[in-house]
């Protein structure tokens, strides 16, 4: 993307996805967990992604990619475009401001900007909690309380989200798509966004050389 004539960049929440947000172990829903793409992937928008579920229930699934930086995307930039901040404040911006991670969330709507945070933040209507002290925030305000140094104490802003239809995301995984396990705030918020997969994969206790061998294998 060009971010010297960009187009703005929309924050929404979706109301819908907060009812279905809530985590039922019973059910087989994966909100609050990881999904990681296996290395058969195919659809080249989601090789070696690690997904963060944000909703999903029998009406479908939708998630936030994590290791996917958004190119030379840089978040005081976005402040700027958004008239949160002018160009003369750049330089008073905290430091949580002026590190934050700006991520390719995933092909749908990628004109829109979600938050995903420590749950040390909220906002009361617009909040969305998921799981395990992890929130979406998707309105102007967060990035106005992160930019004065009053946002959340870990967060990364996702252009975009992934989105399945109505038994897709089961589909997928029933056919070796991806393998999930639990969320922890270091693999969603952490620095080493290109080291994300493999400590995804190291956390269920599997070995990428081998797994990558297997599915040449198969």
């Amino acid at each position: 993307m060009n971010t010297t004539r960009k187009k703005p960049v929309k924050l929404a929440a979706s109301r819908k996805m907060a009812a279905d947000s809530a985590y039922n172990a019973s059910s087989g829903y994966l909100d609050g967990q990881l999904l990681i793409a296996m290395p058969v992937m195919d659809d080249e928008r989601f090789a070696r992604s690690v997904i963060y579920v944000c909703a999903h229930s029998s009406e479908g699934a939708m998630g936030i990619i994590v290791n996917r930086p958004a190119g030379s995307i840089d978040f005081p930039q976005l402040l700027m475009q958004l008239d949160i901040i002018d160009k003369s404040e750049h330089i008073k911006l905290p430091d949580s401001a002026e590190s934050m991670k700006v991520m390719k969330g995933g092909p749908v709507d990628t004109g829109r900007g979600f938050v995903l945070h420590s749950s040390d933040f909220f906002i009361k209507n617009a909040t969305l909690p998921i799981d395990d002290g992890i929130c979406l925030t998707a309105t102007l305000d967060i990035l106005k309380a992160i930019a004065a140094g009053a946002g959340p104490k870990h967060a990364i802003l996702a252009l975009g989200y992934a989105g399945w239809a109505p038994g897709q995301l089961e589909n997928e995984i029933q056919h070796n798509g991806w393998l999930h396990c639990p969320a922890d705030p270091d693999l969603i918020f952490g620095r080493d966004v290109e080291d994300k997969y493999r400590r995804a994969l190291d956390k269920i206790g599997i070995d990428l050389a081998m797994l990558s061998n297997e599915a040449g294998h198969a």
